[in-house]
Formats: structure tokens, sequence, C-alpha cells
């Protein structure tokens, strides 16, 4: 329930300007944003999310913009720690840099360099269901 509405939130308050999201449509964005890999021991690209790279200020929640081979965004990714996820902690007003949102994807992961604890993956997809094989290898 918790995660369910937690998506909704990030849909309802996801939505920028077009120009704000034209300026992260490639990567690599503008600062403050860095290559994950260069921050953490991570590969360059990892399967299923593909290239990530993130404001360092705003770890371990992000948001994480992912993009493709070809440098195009295909999402914005948050890691919510599981144990942040309760009645006493809020997490409001989080954007989705890279504009409007086609659909949205949650799943936990156990943790990995750079968001060591168990956490949530909300992915905030900005193609079509589809284009998520951009990132699948």
């Amino acid at each position: 329930m918790r995660m369910t509405v937690l998506a909704l939130t990030l849909i309802a308050f996801g939505s920028v300007s077009a120009s704000a999201a034209d300026t992260v449509s490639k990567a690599p964005p503008p600062a403050p944003y860095k290559q994950v890999s260069t921050l953490v021991k991570l590969p360059d690209f990892l399967p299923g999310l593909g290239q990530l790279f993130v404001d360092p200020a705003t770890l371990p929640a992000g948001p994480f913009l992912a993009y493709d081979h070809d440098g195009k965004l295909v999402s914005t990714v948050y890691m919510i720690p599981v144990e942040d996820l309760n009645a006493n902690k809020k997490f409001d007003n989080l954007a989705a840099p890279g504009g409007n949102v086609d659909h949205v994807d949650i799943y936990f992961n156990a943790g990995h360099p750079g968001v060591e604890k168990p956490h949530a993956h909300i992915v905030l997809w900005h193609v079509p269901v589809s284009g998520e094989a951009r990132v699948a290898k």
C-alpha cells in the first residue's frame, strides 16, 4: 500500500516544464549530475536501468537519471530506503526531471554500492513499455 501511495505521489508531482526536461534528455546531464559509476563501484551501464547519473547531494534517494546506450533519457529512478517507508518520513515534491511519465515500476532491491541498505526502486519511465528494451542489456 505504501508503495502504491508513493508511486501515485510521484506521478502527481512529477511534471516539469518541457524546457527543463530538454536539459536532461541527452547524456550527460548538466551539473550537478555526476555519472554514478564515477561515484561508487558500479558498472557504467546497468542492465534494466541503463547509464545512471545523480546529483550526489540527493543520495541515497535521488532522482537518478537513466539513459540508454545512445545517451537518450529513458527513466527517472528513486531509490527509497525501506526503513524510510513509514509514517514518520515523508517524500514531498519528488520531481521527474525527464518530463512526462508513461508508467511506473516499483521493486525491491536488497542493496548495492551507493545505496547499501534495502530499498525500493521506483522507476518513472519516460518511454512506453516497449522502450524499456533499450536498457534491457
